[in-house]
């Protein structure tokens, strides 16, 4: 019974038959959500109001052909998209969800999982660049670049967010820090700054606008994904539905109390939490645009990392005055 338990959880959910199929529909809520707020429709015509469209994107570009150029790297280049897209899966089984036995729990939740958390969603970045460097196309090359300077504006306010309820929570345990704001719901307050710099420092994880510089159509084709085709680019289409799904997961579990109740209940409220993320993701998306690269890395410096720092502050006081 727990050999099946093991297979379920690393296929079935939180593993890669729900981060698939989950991936896809948080996919096509973003999709209508953005259209909504753009006055517009959004998919209709595949499945129910278009809520097959995103796995029919998906089978399309698998069955088409798929071209290598030929002065590129090709093991390098075939590699990176499997590569990235393993890391993003590997970092959905961090997701402190359900557990059966203490087997299962060590295996998939230990002190120091929110550092492995964050350097697995930190991979794709490294992987986009070498995706575009290996490609030598000059579009592709320039877009890699964005997307290594992207990742030294975004990645340290990042870090320094998920610290402040890790020190409040006492625990480097995702599990153990989703546990103590259940378990004290009104200090889920205290971490609102450090939520706020999460889900903007996320979005630009994400590349999305108003920080989709890398792939900017306008100005670099596709970015580092200019050479891509067929299946290897169906793979980074569902690496970036999965990373969306996974980094909501983990923004909720850090600061929105993670998933409580078991299987069932824990399974609504992951849905609702990331749902509720990617509400946020939508709207950030639907009212701003596309900033500079230079103005990017400014606003990281001289806002992101700065309002982390006063988070981190804010908890280190108020964890040194706590009863």
């Amino acid at each position: 019974m727990d050999i099946l338990k093991v297979f379920l959880y690393i296929l079935v959910y939180p593993g890669l038959l729900f981060l698939f199929v989950y991936s896809t529909f948080v996919e096509w809520v973003d999709r209508k959500l953005y259209a909504k707020f753009q006055n517009r429709m959004g998919p209709m015509h595949t499945g129910s109001h278009g809520l097959l469209q995103p796995i029919a994107d998906f089978v399309k570009l698998m069955a088409k052909e798929d071209i290598v150029p030929r002065a590129c790297d090709k093991g390098l280049f075939n590699a990176v998209p499997i590569f990235a897209l393993a890391a993003v899966l590997t970092s959905g089984l961090l997701l402190p969800v359900w557990h059966f036995t203490k087997g299962i729990e060590s295996a998939t939740s230990f002190q120091g999982d929110i550092i492995v958390m964050a350097y697995l969603l930190a991979l794709p970045t490294f992987a986009y660049f070498l995706a575009g460097w290996t490609s030598t196309s000059m579009y592709a090359m320039l877009g890699g670049v964005r997307v290594l300077t992207l990742l030294f504006a975004y990645e340290v306010p990042m870090f320094l967010a998920i610290l402040s309820p890790a020190v409040m929570a006492g625990s480097w345990r995702l599990a153990d820090i989703a546990a103590y704001f259940q378990a004290h719901p009104l200090h889920m307050l205290f971490n609102l700054i450090g939520f706020a710099v999460g889900v903007v420092a996320l979005q630009a994880k994400l590349e999305r606008v108003p920080f989709d510089i890398p792939h900017a159509e306008t100005e670099v084709v596709g970015g580092a994904f200019t050479e891509y085709s067929g299946r290897k680019l169906a793979m980074f289409r569902l690496l970036a539905d999965v990373q969306m799904v996974v980094g909501a997961g983990f923004i909720a579990a850090l600061f929105l109390g993670g998933f409580p109740g078991g299987l069932i209940p824990g399974f609504i409220w992951f849905v609702i939490k990331t749902l509720a993320i990617v509400f946020i993701l939508s709207a950030m998306r639907a009212v701003t645009a596309r900033i500079r690269i230079d103005q990017m890395v400014a606003f990281s410096w001289q806002y992101l990392a700065p309002l982390a720092l006063l988070q981190l502050v804010i908890v280190i006081f108020i964890k040194g005055y706590m009863p």
